[in-house]
């Protein structure tokens, strides 16, 4: 059968400023999607993928009418959930009748059926969990005649009613997966990072596991409860898709699990065997601080790592505390020591707005960043996705906007009792300032221009910055009312 599958489209502008997008924007490899073309594929299905990152909304209707597919389906996030519905109305006005029109990614995750009643006669089903298994079955159902009662995972339309099964267990043998699909992607250099978070390029994305055992309260996971925890793939599995990535043209690898380091004996297992293999590539990835130490850090360089993401998100303790990081300040600043003293770069993300936090303690954090020093910190006001335990219990923390479009990080869309959406826009504000415009923090990046990429990064960065720090209202533009 012949399936679409489909981002829908969007620009930059729909998450930054256009002051500030072109050094934030993240053409990000959609892993999920590539996974369930690849199980596809190798069940015999034409597969044909439409990034809307790259393509109007009008391009991919046009494409997707050539494909004429019996199968669409359609990638939802929160904020472009809008989006994705106008994407599935136009296709079902516009295909032959009978074309199975499916949504999937985090938002129909969380909403289930709740997506499906709001969006009308646009979509015939919402996957609820993982994808790939459950997309193979309901296509197996469909070239069968059949309908899709008992199928795992999927909430679906039946005679003008709305029909919810039971979920899918998450699956636990993610080597029997194939490698995702990245020969769809087209032309992998528009797939980067934003400028200074990679050396190389093309870039690619990979995960060496799923899931999360931690309990952060503003975190989505399909597994709301954690009960599976993390499910890990064989170091093996690991370098064999590293090698198929370097054999792709790939030069640089994102892993993008939530932390590469919670088995501290896998993690040390996968650095020994990138090294014995004697791949050449870089790579950087995320990591809790205090899942690390330094001889594995200093592994991580010795393998390839230039550069760590380390989830600073507050500098006072009793705030950590609120979001359930489970990490100490301590903790901190030993993970950012350890990481700077073996030669790789740290990130370290602060978010404002967390409940419970004041604005005297937003003022304490951006002065914990500054004595941190990382290379690169973020600063964000804290974003309850549905599905997440914030969201779930907003009436205890704080208001949240009902514009699905808010659901970015630019903004202030959930509000605390204890601060003001103001409040949480000028600590933003404050932050970047603080942080960037510092002599020092300036003549270091000046001693670290080699060539004229490194100049181009530095000038697209000093143009944000210079917006951040002086534009009062930047932040400001996607507010509205809140509940």
């Amino acid at each position: 059968m012949r399936c679409a599958l489909i981002i829908p489209s969007w620009v930059p502008e729909d998450i930054f400023s256009s002051k500030t997008a072109s050094s934030q924007i993240n053409y990000w490899q959609p892993l999920g999607t590539l996974y369930v073309a690849s199980v596809l594929q190798r069940e015999g299905h034409e597969v044909r993928f439409l990034n809307g990152a790259f393509m109007t909304h009008e391009e991919v209707l046009r494409e997707v009418q050539a494909f004429d597919p019996g199968f669409v389906g359609i990638y939802s996030t929160t904020f472009g959930w809008k989006k994705a519905k106008k994407t599935a109305a136009d296709l079902r006005r516009s295909l032959r009748e009978g074309t199975f029109i499916c949504a999937g990614g985090p938002y129909p995750i969380a909403l289930q059926e709740a997506c499906l009643e709001e969006a009308g006669d646009c979509f015939d089903a919402v996957v609820t969990g993982e994808g790939e298994f459950t997309t193979r079955e309901i296509l197996e159902r469909m070239a069968g005649g059949k309908g899709l009662q008992g199928v795992q995972g999927v909430v679906y339309r039946e005679d003008g009613r709305v029909v919810k099964n039971p979920p899918r267990p998450l699956m636990t043998d993610l080597d029997s997966l194939p490698f995702p699909a990245r020969e769809l992607l087209g032309d992998a250099s528009r797939y980067i990072p934003p400028p200074a978070t990679y050396l190389r390029k093309p870039v690619a994305v990979l995960m060496t596991s799923r899931g999360c055992n931690r309990n952060c309260i503003y975190c989505f996971q399909i597994d709301k409860e954690r009960k599976t925890g993390i499910r890990y793939r064989s170091v093996e599995s690991v370098l064999n898709e590293i090698q198929h990535c370097l054999d792709q043209g790939y030069r640089e690898i994102k892993f993008i699990d939530d932390t590469l380091a919670a088995d501290y004996g896998r993690a040390m297992a996968l650095m020994q065997g990138i090294k014995a293999r004697g791949f050449d590539f870089t790579w950087f990835a995320s990591a809790c601080v205090n899942q690390v130490d330094r001889p594995l850090l200093k592994a991580f360089k010795d393998a390839g790592c230039w550069a760590i993401l380390f989830g600073a998100e507050s500098g006072v303790q009793k705030n950590l505390a609120a979001i359930r990081k489970g990490t100490t300040l301590d903790q901190i600043r030993k993970a950012v020591g350890a990481a700077k003293d073996v030669g790789i770069r740290v990130s370290t993300p602060f978010m404002f707005g967390i409940p419970g936090e004041t604005f005297e303690e937003g003022l304490q954090t951006i002065e914990f960043a500054v004595d941190l020093n990382p290379d690169i910190a973020n600063f964000h006001a804290i974003t309850p996705f549905p599905g997440t335990y914030l969201y779930d219990n907003l009436d205890k923390y704080g208001s949240i906007s009902e514009e699905l479009t808010d659901y970015t990080y630019q903004g202030a869309a959930f509000i605390p009792h204890t601060m003001t959406r103001e409040e949480i826009l000028k600590l933003r504000q404050m932050a970047f300032r603080r942080f960037y415009a510092r002599p020092s923090f300036i003549f270091k990046r000046i001693l670290e221009l080699r060539n004229p990429h490194d100049l181009m990064v530095a000038l697209k960065s000093i143009r944000s910055l210079f917006w951040l720090m002086v534009k009062s209202d930047l932040f400001k533009r996607r507010q509205r009312n809140t509940r």
